[in-house]
This record gives C-alpha cells, sequence and structure tokens, in this order.
C-alpha cells in the first residue's frame, strides 16, 4: 500500500466520525430516550431540581417526619415523599401531612375498610384504597393541586383554605380547615425537630 492510501486511509478514519458528529443527517428524527423511568422514586424527582431546592425538600422532609415522629405516628419516614409531591405538584408541602393528622392521626387510624388500604386521609370517606402508601400521596396531591383530569372539583390555583373547603367542608366538619391550617403552622414550626 502506498504511502498516499495509507494517508487517506487514516485521514478517513478520523474525519467519518467528526462529520457524523458535526454534520446533522437531514430527515432522521432525533432518537429520544427510552430509558423507563419509574415515577414512584423520589430520586427521579429530585434529580431534576438544584442544590438549593434539594436543600429546602430536605428541611420540609425533616419537618413532617419529627412531627409525626413526635406523635409516633406510622407515616414518620415519608416525609420526603410528601414534600416532592407537593413541590412537583405545587400545593402546600404541609397539607397532606396536616390532613393526615387530622384525619387519621398520621396513620394510627387509617381507614379500616379492606377495600380501602393504604388510605391515611380519609380519602373519599375511607371507600377508596391505594397499593401503597406512597401512590396515595402522590394521588391526593395530585387530585388537590388540580392536576387530576379526573378531579372536577379541584382546580389549578386553588388557595389551601378552598382546597380544604373542597376535601372537608366547614358544613359537614365545622371549623375543619382551620384545624387543618393550625396543624401545617405546627409542622413549621421550629418545635417540630426533635
Amino acid at each position: 500500500m502506498s504511502k498516499q492510501k495509507i494517508i487517506r486511509y487514516l485521514q478517513s478514519i478520523v474525519a467519518i466520525p467528526m462529520l457524523a458528529v458535526a454534520i446533522p443527517l437531514t430527515g432522521i428524527q432525533s432518537i429520544s430516550d427510552t430509558t423507563p423511568v419509574n415515577d414512584n422514586t423520589v430520586e427521579a424527582s429530585i434529580s431534576t431540581i438544584t442544590t438549593q431546592e434539594k436543600d429546602e425538600l430536605k428541611k420540609q422532609a425533616e419537618h413532617i417526619d419529627a412531627f409525626f415522629a413526635s406523635h409516633d405516628a406510622p407515616l414518620e419516614g415519608y416525609g420526603m415523599k410528601f414534600a416532592v409531591e407537593a413541590k412537583k405538584n405545587d400545593i402546600d408541602w404541609r397539607l397532606l401531612p396536616a390532613i393526615a393528622m387530622r384525619e387519621t392521626t398520621g396513620g394510627k387510624q387509617a381507614c379500616k375498610n379492606p377495600k380501602a388500604p393504604n388510605n391515611n386521609f380519609g380519602w373519599s370517606s375511607c371507600k377508596k384504597g391505594f397499593d401503597s402508601i406512597d401512590q396515595s400521596i402522590e394521588h391526593i396531591s395530585k387530585t388537590l393541586s388540580g392536576n387530576n383530569p379526573n378531579a372536577v372539583h379541584y382546580k389549578d390555583g386553588m388557595t389551601t383554605t378552598q382546597i380544604l373547603k373542597r376535601y372537608n367542608p366547614d358544613s359537614i366538619v365545622p371549623g375543619y380547615s382551620k384545624q387543618v391550617i393550625k396543624l401545617m403552622k405546627v409542622i413549621d414550626s421550629e418545635e417540630a425537630i426533635i
């Protein structure tokens, strides 16, 4: 093989990969990432947020877990799930933990209906259950935020008080929304951290 052919051959080995990267192929659509994402993991949700947001979520989770721990409640340990789902659905991070405390003492008195397992929120008058506590937190957060197209009672942009008045109207349980808001304030207080 001549020196000239060897040089052209070596140039082609280097040039072809460079051209493949440098010149976009027209008519070929980009290939999307088909890696399955497990939406049920907190880590998948956290990976797309900033360090400052992670720190805030961690602080919120600590407050929630400390709140449940101070009441010896079974929902202790789900603080990060509550915080992540609240952030994802743009609702107050204290709302669901406070509802859980008001409805079932943080899971101590969870719905007893065998058709409603993992329901620590009195959701649907204890007629609906969930495959896991994580799933219940996801579903209820999504619904209360107005992000569930199957729930017409909740709208995007509702205030926490409006959400609570839909969840359990004061006409049915007088003072319900005030009771939950009071619990929300306790969750956020420094005393909640043990």
